[in-house]
């Protein structure tokens, strides 16, 4: 029997080293950066989010939205704080995202859940030092995917000035015959309204597609196939493969100062 290219442990054999890895990571962050936690975007208990600040004083400095994958079903913000190191290294406020968790709620709800984050940021991080009108996103796998709705047609203009989408899934479809199936069950519905290749996107977000050069096919072809399409729709696009780098990898590596994931992390920061 093939393998499932979807299913992330079956081929990155050190997946549970890099997962320890980035909570250890995240911890560290935690402790050693300055930041306020689990401030509350909504009245539901996982509509909350993390603030990290860089050192010294605030005014008017970038914002960075990070959204973490798990096919929509595992993780937290708690597991990615580490992203932070970069984010307040490039003289950034990072906001680090938690929602709740299907199959608990569907992808609508999910979807609903970080729009109302990147709205409590415009509305509320120029409290905290912020310039609500520099602010970029950036996500993982799932998180790639939620990314793209902070700037398609449902809100435009759309605030965001640029997006790295990293390992990310544009197209729903494939996933209904994965192993997801059982865990999750994407509908029909769910695959014609939350797949990003379905959507138009904000023209004056630059779009960043990155994708670890040793991930399963259906990864970069998704890839190709997404920068294509918002190509084709007048946005500024770049898309990249990551040397060395695997699904897991490449994730961890948005933290690890000198990575190819964080300098092109950094960028996204420092240039918008």
């Amino acid at each position: 029997m093939a393998s499932d290219p979807f299913r992330i442990r079956d081929h990155v054999g050190d997946f549970d080293a890099i997962v320890a890895d980035m909570k250890a990571r995240s911890e560290a962050a935690r402790t050693g950066l300055r930041m306020e936690a689990d401030i509350a975007y909504g009245a539901g208990p996982a509509e909350t989010l993390d603030l990290f600040f860089p050192a010294g004083a605030r005014a008017n400095i970038p914002v960075h939205v990070f959204i973490h994958g798990g096919y929509w079903r595992m993780f937290s913000k708690r597991d990615y704080s580490y992203v932070a190191e970069t984010v307040t290294r490039a003289g950034g406020i990072a906001v680090v995202v938690d929602y709740a968790l299907m199959p608990a709620v569907r992808m609508a709800a999910i979807v609903d859940q970080v729009r109302r984050a990147k709205r409590w940021v415009i509305d509320h991080i120029a409290e905290h030092g912020g310039n609500p009108d520099r602010v970029t996103v950036s996500g993982h796998s799932a998180g790639a995917h939620l990314s793209t709705f902070l700037f398609n047609e449902m809100e435009t203009p759309s605030a965001i000035r640029g997006a790295l989408l990293l390992g990310g899934l544009y197209e729903l479809k494939p996933l209904q015959s994965s192993f997801l199936r059982e865990e999750i069950g994407i509908t029909d519905a769910e695959v014609a309204a939350f797949s990003p290749a379905t959507h138009t996107h904000d023209r004056s977000t630059a779009v960043s597609i990155l994708v670890g050069a040793e991930e399963t096919a259906p990864f970069h072809q998704q890839a190709d196939r997404f920068a294509s399409q918002l190509r084709g729709q007048r946005v500024a696009v770049s898309r990249a493969d990551l040397v060395g780098s695997n699904h897991m990898s490449s994730v961890r590596d948005l933290g690890i100062a000198g990575s190819a994931a964080a300098r092109h992390l950094a960028a996204l920061i420092e240039s918008r």
